[in-house]
């Protein structure tokens, strides 16, 4: 990730945490699925089995394009590490799945998001989870001690893909599974987007080809690899991305229609 993408990134991310933390304090809200005015709706892709059992701070705080937990066949005893772990939502949801004989690491650069991660590790009473600040780029967890590694619309936010997915490799078990939500682009982009920062932090423009993620993937060493479309974005969904942006709207949107997937991405680690 270069210095002035990664300082956008946590800014942006930061000031979300900030107005997750500072509207918990100030609405009455107290039970999943209700948000006070202004707040963005619940992510409709965790079930009401996983809201009732997530403080809903975590649920507010989520920016991601999927629910890694549900598709990463999660099982007792593992050792979990979600890569950008935000408010914590998908760690918390790990930890419940691993057991207390398994554990669920969080990783994260921005200090605002893990004080909001720590508060609702507090809130949901789970013990075996942790906290850590770093980058993606370089995992501060040895070699050989992860199960499985998940991750919600981060990894597309990195300028340097190739050692995100290299550290994954790396600290991965052998036999160890990636499992991520991600967004991935379909085709040729728009030379706009692409050179978009705004657009980069919502996800859009630094997506990968479906065809480029599977070789990344293939060099770092992976096997098994399988990228299953979970949504299709259309020409409305691109229009609120690039509202956020000074570009020309109407002459872009319709060349994004179709362009970008949220997808799930399966891999192994040989074992």
């Amino acid at each position: 990730m270069t210095n002035d993408l990664k300082q956008v990134v946590k800014q942006k991310y930061g000031e979300a945490a900030i107005r997750v933390r500072s509207a918990a304090q100030k609405s009455c809200c107290e039970t999943p699925g209700c948000q006070a005015k202004g707040e963005p709706e619940t992510p409709s892709f965790y079930d009401d089995a996983d809201q009732r059992i997530i403080p809903h701070e975590a649920l507010r705080a989520s920016l991601g394009c999927g629910n890694p937990t549900a598709l990463a066949e999660l099982k007792s005893g593992e050792t979990v590490l979600d890569l950008g772990s935000g408010g914590g939502i998908d760690v918390l949801l790990s930890a419940r799945r691993v057991g207390p004989n398994g554990k669920a690491y969080g990783l994260d650069m921005t200090d605002e998001m893990l004080a909001l991660a720590r508060d609702n590790q507090q809130s949901a009473g789970v013990t075996n989870v942790e906290f850590l600040k770093g980058e993606m780029e370089s995992i501060p967890l040895p070699a050989n001690s992860v199960d499985v590694i998940i991750s919600n619309c981060v990894i597309n936010l990195s300028a340097d893909k190739e050692r995100v997915l290299g550290e994954t490799f790396r600290v991965l078990k052998p036999g160890g599974r990636l499992a991520v939500s991600d967004v991935v682009a379909r085709g040729e982009v728009p030379a706009e987007v692409r050179q978009s920062m705004l657009l980069w932090v919502g996800c859009i423009a630094g997506a990968l080809k479906d065809s480029e993620y599977n070789d990344e993937l293939a060099r770092a060493g992976f096997v098994d690899i399988r990228i299953k479309p979970t949504r299709v974005y259309s020409t409305e969904d691109a229009r609120a991305w690039l509202a956020s942006g000074s570009l020309d709207v109407d002459s872009i949107a319709p060349q994004v229609e179709g362009k970008f997937m949220s997808a799930f991405i399966g891999a192994r680690k040989p074992g």
